[in-house]
């Protein structure tokens, strides 16, 4: 957790060592500088840092989402979203308003899984559109039985913002079965 917590700070690895050495010292009760003086600096750090981190993310995003979408079978949709089929459907596709039910891995462009229901070893069932953007956009394309590869730009995802495991910036890569499909009225 305290990694996740520095990570925005993209720090070099002399800085790791100040921190690893600052935490040895407070745990001692002897801190070399005092927080109230830090504090402010750090906040402004962690702007500074975590906008060069953004920067770095979505440049990384991009070039994958480039190389995605010339991948035999892949099509680049309009909102940037690249879909490619991995394993046809024959069922019923789903409308945005439709509650489905999917197993799913979710990874980061460098492989890193942040998500999967094959790991629970329980589907996911929700509602289409209560889901990320890429989601709702792309699952509609499926057909019940049929497995898809979504790659996700972050403004069809998380965002800048990210989430706990997932860097601000980030494209997504989600492995998508859809098992079945309740229709609403």
């Amino acid at each position: 957790m305290m990694h996740r917590s520095l990570t925005r700070f993209d720090l070099s690895p002399a800085e790791i060592q100040l921190v690893g050495r600052a935490l040895t010292d407070a745990s001692a009760g002897k801190p070399a500088v005092e927080i109230q003086d830090w504090g402010p600096k750090i906040d402004a750090l962690a702007r500074e840092r975590g906008s060069r981190q953004l920067e770095k993310q979505k440049a990384a995003s991009a070039a994958y989402l480039e190389k995605a979408a010339i991948e035999p079978g892949a099509e680049r949709l309009p909102s940037g979203l690249v879909y490619r089929e991995l394993r046809p459907g024959l069922g019923a596709s789903p409308r945005s308003t439709d509650q489905v039910k999917v197993h799913y891995r979710g990874t980061l462009i460098d492989g890193t899984e942040f998500d999967s229901s094959y790991r629970r070893n329980e589907p996911a069932t929700f509602a289409l559109n209560g889901v990320i953007k890429c989601w709702t956009e792309g699952v509609q394309k499926m057909k019940v039985g049929g497995k898809s590869l979504l790659v996700c730009p972050s403004d069809l995802a998380y965002g800048d913002g990210g989430r706990p495991a997932i860097p601000g910036g980030a494209a997504l890569v989600f492995e998508v079965e859809l098992l079945d499909v309740q229709t609403t009225p």
